[in-house]
Parts: structure tokens; sequence; C-alpha cells
């Protein structure tokens, strides 16, 4: 061993069994014509935020001073390789010159610019990829290779634009390859490069049996079945879902963990607060993304010290004892009990994270920023208009439908559930419609419903066997001839005491404002609120834009080439998902995670979802077709997108109307350039590939649905990008970035109720009667949660620094073809239109939708493209190409 150490810093090799690579296949033959290429690598170097291998960098600068060990080979697109036709030959070696000067291990990001010099045979044609070999101890960013004044390169030049990780060479089974940035259907692609192009996707499919190491470049499938964890108890154990008609779910990605040893079918989990769960290198977070989630995200460890702080709570045990306690959260926090619990906390947790939970103050815990819904004014959104208005503007948007019959109908097994239709009769709901009967409304398409009865009722008895007690609800309301909706009725419904094959037992709440009875409205608009806010996390946000996006994400990256053209036009919008997805997987979704200790169906949460999956339809997350589906809208041939919005006013789909059209105009103009004809998708090996392992593999519980496009066309091509890219993009913006603003005050947007509506005559009804904050206050999310729930919802909200929106790129190198850089930058500038629209809307007072009662302006969906400030944080607007958190 000491042999081979000393031959390492020598660059000596030991006499060792003789291996092939590509590097001995260079062949030193005598060309026309040698000329000297240059060129600039920007790299940048693993730094603390990675681990501390001091050892490891010292020694890679030794091997610098003595050989250099760092090495690119271009590899011809015209001469073969004398040993494998199939492939361009390899030019000369050449190294990244000033390693040791330039170098350094920074905390902070820094990018470097290497020169390297290449001896290049002129006859062998532009280079069309290179190899790069890293012998060094410790991995390296590799963010770039251009080469400079290259005869026939766009302006002198061609780029390869590689953002990878490159680790030390013995860890890879082949060399790591990177292609220029000229897009090539698989049909169009130069013969010499065919071959490599086929065995990089190979390399990416994998093979490796057990767990998957950081330096592994595999994208695979596996099921949900790491949620769990069997091994504590029959308490912790979570069914797996996906493969099962019973518990059907997306694919997330391979990690090739140990089964549990309670249960083979459940995968063991890594401890709590080891965040190294294996995504492939390249889908982990940025140095300043990773950076940025440290700072906003380690509070949310509060989940570890929940024992810890049930001590420092002032008054009574885990309850806030009025509104003016929960204003405390943001104008004062919660002060630490004494020295001595300061000690506990830092005892058991490290100092970053109890840093950044103390904040600036070292006497107080959790003071929150003030969320956007108390800034104008502390009691507006206790309003019926706001309650209302947040259903077309708040942080979900996406739920509310048009009422087509009366009473409303359920969808549900009446021979295995009974009668679940609604109790609501014309004579609950008419003294409040100012004037216009039940027919006419109907008739006028002025009713409508956010209905979360169907989706609820089948798991409301195992929720509320738990701490929770709540109801399946819908509510009714009534589109006045201001553009607003005013509720008319709130139905709250639990299972037959008898049996769910009895039906269901209803109690209908109306409108009131003053005295028990206002309390009592107020109370059934907070077990709505319940009902939607579950209804969110679950569905709208994590189910349709987090779970079904990541077999997108996996079945591209193993089946679409990087020089692929859809490759190029989709992978912006997959950025940093199966890291944020494989974190939610380990401390949000999990058993016992985040997401069940403050959300209503707590363990039956993802099982919940699960059960929605089966409904999800790919095609009609088309917008359009959603706000159809919902009857929002109606079909309008004369318009741009084909629909009519029915209520005006509905700033989610207004705004949502032009992003979509947007995002559709760019990805016609940018497929019609590679796509002449139907014929050419359907000859498209990789893209047929893709779209058939993405049904059968990634969405494999529901490949046989009839709505699947059949991917033989161009449109269902362009339709099917779209979908995609909305999705990443503005779906979850539009679901995502509004948390904070609506739900950081959380009696705005409770999250569980914990007992259920006072009945008169009782210690609960009285206590109502005599202090309605108190009763509020007791029937929603307790204090504990309350404070874990609003940091969790804080870092959801929050935008990178680094964050890359709709219609930016993270390299203006990211083609090399003229026509999709001109069709790209079209699309920017729609979406500064799109801007000054949304600022003019939010501007009109007549829209009062757009800011409401509680003045916030809509700008969940404002693209943000011309603000290159990178601000990050709770700011409230800007789309990020991604579902980054």
């Amino acid at each position: 061993m000491i042999h081979t150490h000393i031959a390492e810093i020598l660059c000596v090799k030991p006499k060792t069994k003789k291996t092939k690579t590509m590097e001995e296949d260079v062949k030193n033959t005598k060309t026309k014509k040698t000329m000297k290429i240059e060129g600039e690598v920007v790299v940048m170097k693993k730094n603390l935020l990675d681990f501390k291998d001091t050892m490891a960098s010292l020694l890679d600068r030794i091997h610098e001073l003595l050989c250099r060990r760092v090495s690119l080979h271009l590899i011809s697109s015209l001469q073969p390789d004398p040993a494998n036709e199939k492939r361009g030959r390899l030019g000369k070696a050449a190294h990244l010159e000033k390693w040791v000067t330039k170098i350094k291990t920074s905390i902070t990001a820094e990018e470097t610019a290497f020169g390297v010099t290449f001896d290049w045979d002129e006859s062998m044609g532009p280079p069309a990829a290179f190899v790069i070999k890293n012998q060094h101890r410790s991995q390296f960013y590799l963010k770039s290779l251009t080469l400079r004044n290259f005869p026939g390169g766009e302006g002198g030049a061609i780029h390869f634009v590689c953002n990878s990780w490159i680790y030390p060479s013995h860890r890879y089974r082949s060399d790591r390859v990177f292609f220029s940035n000229q897009a090539y259907l698989p049909s169009e692609t130069p013969e010499l490069v065919k071959e490599l192009r086929e065995e990089e996707l190979k390399n990416l499919r994998g093979n490796e049996k057990g767990e998957l190491k950081e330096w592994d470049r595999v994208y695979d499938y596996a099921y949900y079945n790491d949620l769990g964890a069997p091994d504590k108890g029959p308490d912790s154990a979570r069914p797996v879902l996906g493969g099962s008609p019973e518990f059907p779910y997306p694919r997330r990605g391979k990690t090739g963990r140990k089964p549990t040893k309670s249960d083979p079918k459940s995968e063991s989990r890594l401890a709590l607060l080891n965040l190294n769960i294996y995504v492939p290198r390249d889908e982990r977070f940025s140095h300043v993304k990773f950076s940025d989630f440290l700072a906003y995200a380690l509070k949310s460890v509060t989940q570890v010290i929940v024992p810890e702080i049930a001590s420092l709570c002032d008054k009574t045990i885990n309850e806030f004892d009025s509104f003016e306690d929960v204003f405390h959260l943001y104008d004062g926090s919660i002060r630490l009990a004494n020295g001595h619990t300061i000690s506990k906390l830092r005892d058991i947790i490290p100092w970053e994270m109890f840093r950044e939970l103390i904040r600036n103050d070292g006497e107080r815990f959790l003071k929150f920023p003030l969320p956007d819904v108390l800034k104008q004014s502390r009691s507006a959104w206790r309003t019926d208009e706001e309650f209302a208005r947040e259903m077309l503007a708040g942080l979900n948007p996406v739920v509310i439908s048009r009422l087509k019959d009366f009473p409303p109908k359920s969808n549900l097994d009446s021979a295995k559930y009974g009668n679940q239709n609604s109790s609501i009769r014309e004579e609950h709901i008419e003294p409040h419609m100012n004037g216009t009967s039940v027919q006419e409304a109907l008739e006028q398409n002025k009713l409508f419903i956010l209905d979360h009865h169907d989706a609820l009722m089948p798991y409301l008895t195992r929720i509320n066997s738990t701490n929770t007690k709540t109801y399946a609800t819908r509510t009714l309301l009534l589109l006045q001839e201001d553009g607003t909706l005013k509720p008319l009725a709130i139905e709250l419904s639990l299972p037959h005491a008898q049996g769910e094959s009895h039906g269901s037992v209803s109690k209908i709440f109306t409108p009131s404002e003053k005295g028990v009875e206002g309390t009592v409205w107020q109370l059934a608009k907070a077990y709505a609120a319940v009902n939607d806010s579950g209804y969110h996390q679950l569905i709208s946000h994590w189910l349709q834009t987090h779970a079904v996006i990541e077999p997108f994400i996996i079945a591209s990256n193993r089946q679409l080439s990087v020089v692929h053209p859809i490759y190029k036009l989709l992978h912006p919008h997959f950025r940093d998902t199966m890291n944020i997805n494989a974190l939610a997987r380990h401390v949000l979704i999990n058993s016992d995670g985040v997401l069940e200790r403050t959300v209503f169906p707590s363990r039956y949460a993802m099982e919940m979802s699960s059960s929605i999956y089966k409904s999800w339809v790919f095609t009609d997350q088309a917008l359009p077709k959603d706000l159809l589906k919902r009857g929002v809208a109606v079909e309008d041939p004369s318009s741009d997108n084909g629909v009519k919005l029915l209520i005006e006013d509905y700033p989610f789909a207004v705004d949502g109307l032009e992003i979509w059209s947007a995002i559709k105009t760019w990805v016609t103009e940018y497929c019609s350039i590679y796509y002449k004809n139907d014929r050419t998708v359907q000859t498209d090996t990789e893209i047929q590939s893709w779209w058939t392992e993405l049904r059968t593999e990634g969405h494999g519980d529901i490949q046989h649905e009839s709505w699947w496009p059949s991917m033989q066309t161009r449109d269902d091509l362009m339709e099917t990008c779209t979908i995609i890219i909305w999705i990443a993009s503005a779906l979850h913006a539009a679901v995502n970035f509004g948390q904070y603003p609506y739900a950081g005050f959380l009696p705005n947007r409770p999250t569980v109720s914990r007992r259920f509506m006072p009945e008169p005559g009782t210690k609960e009804y009285t206590e109502l009667e005599e202090n309605e904050e108190v009763a509020f206050l007791k029937t929603i999310t307790p204090q504990l949660q309350t404070l874990l729930g609003i940091s969790i919802i804080e870092i959801l909200s929050m935008h990178s620094t680094d964050e890359i929106y709709l219609g930016q790129r993270d390299s203006p190198n990211w083609t090399a073809d003229d026509e999709p850089l001109e069709a790209f930058k079209r699309f920017g500038k729609s979406l500064e239109v799109i801007e000054n629209n949304i600022i003019r809307r939010n501007n009109d007072k007549k829209l009062k939708n757009r800011s409401g009662p509680v003045n916030i302006p809509y700008t969940l969906l404002y693209p943000n493209t011309t603000d290159y400030t990178r601000e990050g944080g709770l700011t409230g607007k800007g789309i990020p190409n991604s579902v980054s958190i």
C-alpha cells in the first residue's frame, strides 16, 4: 500500500494488470496539419458544504505539482477511431492549466476558469464530444468547455455545456463523455457519435444492484416503499404506494437501500439528520441552493425537539390563548424559559440549526416574518369575501368548480357508501342569493362549489379515529354582479353512526355576522379551510406537481440523449426536483413526518393521495382542459385558448391562460424546427422509447388508461411538452409560493381541527358563547403543530437566490441552433408582456379579486423575467422553471 501511495505521488504507476482505455487508443499518427486550439474550462471545486476533506485537497495539489491530473481528449466527428470504427478518433490529451494557483477550497461556490490547449489534426474536423478524466482524489463541478476561434464554430467557437460533477476516474465504469451543444434527432446523428450517444444512455440506466452511491449516475424507478419505518412498530408502518391496484402511485427515483427487517417490501430509511439521500449527483442542489436551503430549512427540524418545546409555552400547554398570542409569533416570538432550556436545545441539535431556530435573538425562539394576509389588516382575513376570494387567487385556486346540479351530487359508490348526496336545499341558500333563485343562478352559471366531500368521506372514519375531529365539506358560492363570490352555505358531513353503507349525516351552516351564530359560521369556514388546506398540500401541491413530474425526469434521462432537441427543451424544467422530492420523503411525507404532524389526514395522508391519483388524467392538466372540466370556463373557438371564463375576474385562470399560451407558442415553434411532419415523430426512436417507458414504468399503474396520447403526431408531442412545462413551472408556482403569504397565519388556513362543532347545551358551546377566540383556537391547529407548520411553509414559499425563472436559461449557449435561440427570445418577450398585463390588472380597482380585503396583489404567476437581481426569499412572485422547492 505504501508503494502504491508513493507511486501515485511521483506519478509512477505501479505494475498492475494492463487494462485498455480510450486513452490508449490514441494513435501517434502523422497528420497533414496540426493546429493549436485554445479553450476555456469553467469548473467549481467542491467546497466545505460537502465534506471536509483537507487531505484529499492537499494531495490533489501535490499531484498537480508533479504531473497533470485532469486530462481532456477531443473526439473527432469525421475520422473513425482505428480501434473502434463506430466512434470518432481521440485527439491528444490536454490538461487544465494552473490548477494549483487557481483552485481553492472555499465556503462560497466559486467558479474558476482554466485555460486548456489542444493539439488538433485539422483533418479530424470539428470535435463532436470530449472525454474528461479526473485523477484527483476529490470531485469537481464541470460547468463548460469552450473552444475559441475554431474554424466553422459558431462565431469561431464551439460550446460544450456540461453542468456535471466529475468524480475520480476509478469511480466510473466508463469514461465521462460530453457532447457539443448541437442538437440531433437520433436519425440525424453523425455516424461517429451514434454509439457514444447510445452508450451514455445505457450508463444512465445502470444495472447496479444494492445501494447506489453518490458518484453513481443511475436513473431508475422505485415504488414509494420508503415512507414507513416498520421496524419501529406497526404504528410507524405505512403501505407501499405504487405497484398495486389498491395503492397506485407515480414512481420515484431508486436508491437501492436495503429492505427493513420487519417488511421485505419496505425500504430502510436513513437517520433523520442524514440528508444524504441518493439522487443522481447532477440532480442535487447547487452549492448556492443548498446554502439557501440550510438557511431557510434548518429550523424545520423542530420535529426533533417537539418534546422540548412543550416546556416553553407560557400559559396553557400547547394552546394559543387569543389571536394576540398568534400575532406574537410575528411581533415578538416565544421567549425561552431559561438558560438551561437553551443548553438542552443546543445539546440535541447542531449549532447551525439552533442558531437558525433562534434567529438573531438568543433569548427568543421561532420569530416569523409577518404574512401578507396580516400586513394591511389583522381582521380582513375573517370576511366572507376574502374566504371566497382565496378560492380564486389564494394558495389553492385549482379546485373550485361550477355547480351543474342542485342539490350537489356525490360520485361515490352508493352500494358501498350509501346516499352521499348533499342535504343543502333551496331554503338554506336563497335568503342569501341577492334575490336570485337557485334555478336562475344555475341557468346563468352563477353557482359554484368548493367540494371536498367525495375525496374525504372514504377516509373520514379512520381520520377521526386519530386526534383529528373533522368533516367532509361542501361550500356553495354565488357569483355576484361585481365579479366577487359570496358564500351561501357550508355543509359538514360525517359517516353515519351505523356504518359507511348507511350514507352520511350532514349539518348545514349559513352566513351570519353577529352573536354565537356568527361564531359558529366562522367555525364552519374553518372546517372548510381545514379540508382545503389538507387537499392543497397532499393533492394540488404534492401529488399533482412534485410526484407526477418525477417519472418524466427519470424517463427523460434514461431514454433521451442530452443532444436530443426534446431533452434540451425539457431539461431546465427538471432542475432540483428529484432532490427536493427525496428530502420530502425523508422529513415531510414519511410516517410521523412533518406533514402527518401538521395536516389533518395524519397517518392516512399519503394513502389518501394514492386514492385520488386513480382519477388523475395527464391530458386534463392542460390549463384550458382543466378549466373546462371544472366548469369554470366554456368552449370559445374565437379566443386564443379556445375557452371563455365564466368568472371573468379569476386571477389564477386569467394569468394562467396567458402563461399557458406563451408556453404553448414557444413549444410549438421549437418542435416545428426539428419535426417537419408526423412521420418524424413516429420514427424518432428515442421519443417512442421515452413515451413508452414513461407510461409503462413511470406511471405504470395507470398505463392502460385510454387518455394517454399515442405520440404519433406532432400535436401529441407539442401538447405533451407544453403540459410538462406547465406543471413543472406555472402550476407549481401557483400552488406553492402563496403558502406563507396566506397560511403563514394559520387561523386563516388551519390544517387541523381537533373537535367537532359545539352542540347547544354543552360546555364547549358555552365556551363558544363566552369567548369566541378561545373556542376557535381550541378547535383548529394547536400551538406546537402551528410552530412546525409555519416553519415548513415558510421554507416552501422561499425562492432561492440562484433560481432560474421561466424564460431564462442557465447558459446562453444551451443550443448551437439559431432558430431555437430566436424563438426563445420571443418567448421571453411574450412573458414580459404578460408581466405588464398582470401589473395593469392588479392596478384595476374594478377587479376586486386581484387583491381583495387583505390587499395582496396576485403575483404568483408574475414571470419575473426582467428581474436579474436574483432576489431570494419570500418574494411572492416569479415562476421558477422547475419544481425546485
